[in-house]
């Protein structure tokens, strides 16, 4: 940048992506600024310039101290460390130092005491709220690799996890040259000996001690509206995604029609919607929802239909019309990557594609304001 281009935005003044500093005494003035650009879309700082864009008069001796302050802020007080570019100039009524952060791709970053700021206008702010911090690891695809606090190997459900290895590697863990803690952790179910989101969702003993919400709800009624007293069938859902999958895909074809088509007598008949619809459907629910929304997936077969109701709408700029396309923005990537090995799941954006083929009649409503993404399947009228 030259001295004409920053001319122009010390007249403009500070805004989101610029911040003026007088000086700077101590790395840690400077590095809560870092983490908040490093948090947020990337900026510039300015030091050497008041909040009102006049000249603060540095000296030379002034300008190696600041970038003392600046290296030592970026690689110590910013946790993770950041690199930064820095460029000195030189006006006829002073010394200035331009910073520059970029964007960070480790997200979330904090001061070296924790605490962890985003850019508010040009201002920063503190982010004290669980649920922004989880959001951030979600915008970054960190939703099921994010740690459950005071969770272990000792919570694995080590016969059902050692039968699953054995069939998908074609050897005994026992076999393996790596601790248990050393293999959970080179498949991405846990860090530092700490299970992840997904390493519980699938291979807890008990998935809903640590997430007691995530569960799936499935009622049958027997009209076309929801009702408090009346209703064929109710269900909570529980245990791994495995079992959830299996039972709430048993619940829905148990509760619609079955045909007979051109089977004999003796057959029990073929669902009224190809089986395949709800395989795709659930685990797409499944794979694809919000897990940092305490609540459940909801499965409601009524007399004309059956809604699907997910927690979380499409991710970041993703459509209905996209998803129709075949077109996936994954949310939970580790989740996806087992549910080609434990779950009827065939590829990433193929799942609704497949389910339109073979039944046309779905629609999908994804509601950004009730936060939801529904899946509505219109029944035969048989």
């Amino acid at each position: 940048m030259g001295i004409e281009e920053l001319q122009v935005i010390i007249e403009n003044g500070e805004d989101c992506s610029h911040q003026f500093k007088s000086d700077v005494k101590h790395p840690q003035h400077i590095a809560q600024e870092m983490v908040a650009y490093s948090n947020s879309e990337g900026g510039k700082i300015i030091i050497g310039v008041t909040d009102f864009g006049d000249l603060a008069g540095l000296t030379s001796k002034n300008i190696r101290e600041i970038n003392q302050h600046i290296s030592k802020a970026a690689s110590q007080h910013v946790k993770p460390p950041i690199i930064v570019h820095t460029q000195n100039f030189t006006l006829s009524d002073g010394k200035m130092v331009l910073v520059t952060i970029d964007e960070g791709s480790d997200k979330p970053y904090t001061d070296n005491k924790g605490n962890m700021y985003v850019k508010s206008g040009a201002d920063k702010r503190k982010i004290i709220a669980r649920e922004e911090m989880l959001r951030m690891l979600q915008k970054m695809g960190q939703t099921d690799s994010t740690p459950v606090d005071g969770t272990s190997v000792v919570d694995i459900d080590k016969e059902f996890f050692d039968e699953f290895f054995e069939k998908e590697y074609g050897k005994k863990i026992k076999n393996v040259e790596f601790s248990f803690v050393q293999v959970l952790e080179n498949m991405k179910l846990s860090k530092d000996g700490i299970l992840n989101y997904c390493g519980i969702l699938f291979f807890a003993k008990k998935p809903q001690f640590w997430f007691p919400v995530f569960i799936a709800k499935a009622v049958c009624f027997p009209g076309k509206n929801i009702e408090d007293l009346h209703y064929v069938e109710s269900r909570d859902i529980h245990g791994k995604l495995s079992v959830i999958f299996q039972n709430l895909l048993g619940f829905v074809i148990t509760n619609i029609k079955h045909v007979q088509n051109d089977q004999g007598i003796n057959s029990i008949g073929e669902p009224e919607i190809p089986k395949i619809v709800f395989e795709e459907l659930i685990a797409n629910a499944l794979i694809h929802r919000d897990y940092f929304i305490s609540d459940s997936i909801k499965v409601f077969v009524f007399s004309d239909r059956i809604e699907i109701i997910n927690p979380g709408h499409l991710l970041n700029k993703l459509s209905v019309e996209n998803i129709k396309l075949g077109i996936c923005n994954l949310r939970n990537p580790i989740i996806a990557s087992f549910a080609n090995k434990l779950l009827p799941f065939r590829g990433y954006g193929s799942g609704i594609l497949r389910a339109l083929r073979a039944y046309p009649h779905i629609k999908f409503i994804d509601d950004r304001d009730r936060n939801i993404f529904k899946v509505i399947i219109k029944r035969k009228n048989l």
